[in-house]
């Protein structure tokens, strides 16, 4: 199957009329617990739900070809599958983590890792002298997003990578925002590929899931599916069901999506109450020229500095009528959130930026909105 396009492999990966009834449409499996056989042996392999379910199985063997892993280990949020990633580190060990970053992603390693005795340290990952001075003896894992969230900041996979591997570390990825349509870390040299699969994979608003993919098999795996059975963080059935359903349109929302966010990002460019445009698709962007390397097309995220602060940049947002005010992405549906005051009082992002996930609209009516939205003098 790993030889078929991704459109064909998000449609047909694990997946084929039900033997029992002939349905094309994949059955959901419910059942929280199996008949075992009167010798104690599980005759279908199944035991239990929290253990493994083959609703769940189905979604795992769908997501682990789209990024080309080994096999796929899915969460009930993305937080629950960050924490798989960190949870196979040991006491005393060091994590590095870029310096933009979901900042719950920097909360569970400052309020929740760090209790099992694992450190971490910040770090510009496009910075790779930076980098390389960064490590210590104890460094076993490298954690980076590109694009970043919210600055949509790139660094260099491949690099880092190797970087990590010379080290005697690992490369954790975090692909939520470009999906493995638009780039693979996996084939870059990661090790670990992380999604919040409530975001693309999902596409509606209406599911919450993460998912890790592993390379290759091997002890890594190993303590990745530990964290799953033993930890208990799994995704329902019904979840597990609805991202399944949504994958076999991930590549055509997402280049469309991609494509509607290019255009947009052009087009503030040009607003004059638009402070600053951050979107690797633009040629003034500083990693521009490795996004165009290391992707196959820009990404639907883009965030905008609102001239006047962070007063016109809430009123912005409150001006918007396509542009709904809410937190996450990925869905159909275009958003518009004030980071800043999600991120709380530390935050390093501009309190003046908008960050926006732009949807499956018409291009020319997001811009409209978004131009009647800015048009008052700041």
């Amino acid at each position: 199957m790993d030889t078929l396009r991704l459109e064909t492999l998000a449609i047909h990966a694990a997946r084929s009329p039900d033997a029992a009834t002939g349905a094309v449409a994949q059955p959901i499996h419910l059942s929280t617990t199996f008949q075992r056989n009167p010798d104690g042996s599980y005759p279908h392999g199944w035991s239990y739900a929290r253990a493994d379910n083959p609703t769940r199985r189905e979604l795992e063997r769908a997501i682990a070809p789209l990024e080309g892993g080994q096999d796929c280990v899915s969460f009930g949020s993305g937080t629950a599958a960050s924490l798989a990633v960190f949870a196979t580190l040991e006491p005393g060990d060091h994590v590095l983590v870029g310096h933009d970053c979901y900042h719950g992603t920097l909360k569970q390693l400052a309020n929740v890792v760090a209790r099992w005795g694992v450190t971490h340290a910040r770090v510009d990952m496009a910075d790779l002298d930076a980098v390389r001075r960064a490590l210590t003896p104890r460094t076993r894992l490298l954690w980076v997003e590109s694009p970043s969230n919210p600055m949509l900041r790139l660094a260099d996979l491949g690099a880092l990578a190797e970087i990590a591997h010379e080290n005697g570390a690992r490369l954790a990825a975090d692909n939520t925002f470009a999906t493995p349509v638009l780039q693979r870390p996996l084939a870059l040299g990661a090790d670990y590929v992380m999604h919040s699969t409530t975001k693309y994979f999902g596409g509606h608003s209406d599911v919450t899931g993460g998912a890790v993919i592993v390379r290759e098999a091997g002890p890594a795996l190993d303590r990745v599916r530990l964290f799953q059975q033993e930890g208990g963080g799994v995704p329902a059935p019904f979840d597990c069901w609805l991202i399944r359903r949504s994958l076999a349109t991930l590549p055509l929302r997402v280049r469309q999506q991609s494509a509607n966010a290019h255009a947009l990002a052009e087009a503030l460019a040009a607003e004059p109450n638009v402070a600053q445009v951050y979107y690797p698709g633009l040629a003034t962007h500083p990693n521009h020229a490795l996004a165009a390397r290391q992707m196959s097309a820009f990404g639907a995220m883009l965030s905008i500095r609102v001239r006047g602060g962070e007063p016109a940049a809430l009123a912005v947002a409150a001006r918007t009528r396509l542009f709904t005010r809410a937190t996450s992405l990925g869905g159909v549906e275009s958003l518009v959130e004030h980071r800043a005051s999600v991120e709380g009082p530390d935050t390093p992002t501009p309190r003046d930026l908008l960050r926006l996930s732009v949807g499956l609209e018409h291009v020319d009516d997001l811009l409209a909105d978004l131009r009647q939205a800015l048009a008052v003098d700041p």
